[in-house]
């Protein structure tokens, strides 16, 4: 094979990624939308839909290590299980349930728009836990961001603050989830696959969940007759979603994650598009004007951390040629030094 081959088997192997990805997590989003709308199949009850995902990934990841034996599981000490996974598992749960209970009351389109907040939550937690630097060019950017998805907001047709407040919600647990993923895993060298990660992570999110079902939904589906559901529904739902973590984990391993971050990009402006013209959402120029101030504030942030990253990588490169160098030379030296020996005896 040809290097132009290889090049090209390469780019069409990433650009195949992408696409499931963006597929996947665009069926994820609209499924969720529909179960839960009370417009489409009118089934409110976003605890129940959480954890019925958190179930089905429960039992699946436990078939395949235990099972199928197809992935080995982590070594795990329970004190990293009570210190880490738990909180991870506590974050996560919470992040899920705001998240698509704010489907209920938001529209798909203004919703892609809330979570462009996401690299400021990010950066922000970072900051405070003390793993990201402050910067005032960077935190002008966040401004930048924020300023678009108060635009975005201001546009809005069917504002909804209870809405609003749930996604803002959602956005806030999951990046303080991703910032303790680095603290209380990443830095004790415990990295999880998809499976591995849902196998430790999903039953603690189910335990957590249980809690307000018990109280919040559990006496209204037990009142209304609507604890049976249609298992064909809830259980394609719940591949998309298993297949969804997948799918994430092929894309960031196999391309980046600023590949993800872009497509994450296309990604929201098909759901836009499919929000204003099929499920007939009312998308608004202001709505519009706003979303792309934040799209170019993030479209900097990605660039920004991607030439940082090129320069730590530069950085490396120079120090591993001093090195090598140094090594060169002292071995040189070493030489020059047993044949003077050789000589004087």
């Amino acid at each position: 094979m040809t290097k132009d081959q290889t090049i090209l088997k390469k780019i069409i192997i990433s650009y195949t990624y992408v696409t499931i990805w963006i597929l996947l997590s665009f069926t994820v989003i609209i499924y969720n939308k529909y179960i839960l709308d009370h417009k489409m199949y009118n089934w409110p009850y976003p605890i129940s839909l959480t954890m019925i995902h958190m179930l089905f990934c429960t039992v699946l990841a436990h078939v395949i290590i235990h099972i199928m034996k197809l992935v080995e599981p982590c070594i795990m000490t329970r004190d990293i299980y009570i210190k880490s996974v738990i909180p991870i598992g506590l974050l996560y749960s919470l992040s899920l349930w705001f998240s698509n209970s704010a489907y209920i009351y938001l529209s798909v389109s203004f919703i892609q728009m809330l979570k462009a907040l996401m690299p400021v939550c990010v950066y922000t937690i970072g900051i405070l836990f003390k793993k990201e630097k402050f910067s005032k060019n960077v935190m002008s950017n966040m401004v930048a961001i924020s300023l678009g998805v108060c635009i975005a907001a201001y546009g809005e047709a069917k504002f909804s603050t209870f809405g609003v407040v749930l996604q803002l919600s959602a956005v806030c647990f999951e990046a303080t989830r991703l910032v303790l993923i680095q603290i209380l895993l990443n830095s004790k060298g415990i990295v999880f696959n998809p499976i591995t990660s849902l196998y430790y992570v999903a039953p603690c999110c189910l335990g957590f969940l249980c809690i307000p079902w018990y109280i919040v939904e559990f006496p209204v589906l037990r009142d209304t007759s609507s604890l049976h559901f249609e298992y064909v529904l809830f259980g394609m739902n719940s591949l998309c979603a298993f297949a969804l973590n997948l799918a994430v984990f092929l894309l960031v391993g196999k391309t980046s994650a600023l590949t993800m971050n872009v497509a994450g990009v296309v990604k929201d402006w098909l759901l836009i598009a499919f929000s204003w013209g099929v499920i007939k959402d009312n998308v608004t120029g202001v709505n519009l004007f706003g979303y792309v101030v934040a799209f170019l504030g993030v479209g900097y942030y990605n660039h920004a951390k991607l030439q940082a990253l090129k320069a730590k990588e530069a950085d490396k490169k120079v120090l591993g040629t001093d090195d090598e160098s140094g090594k060169l030379l002292e071995e040189q030296e070493g030489e020059k030094s047993s044949k003077k020996s050789e000589l004087d005896d």
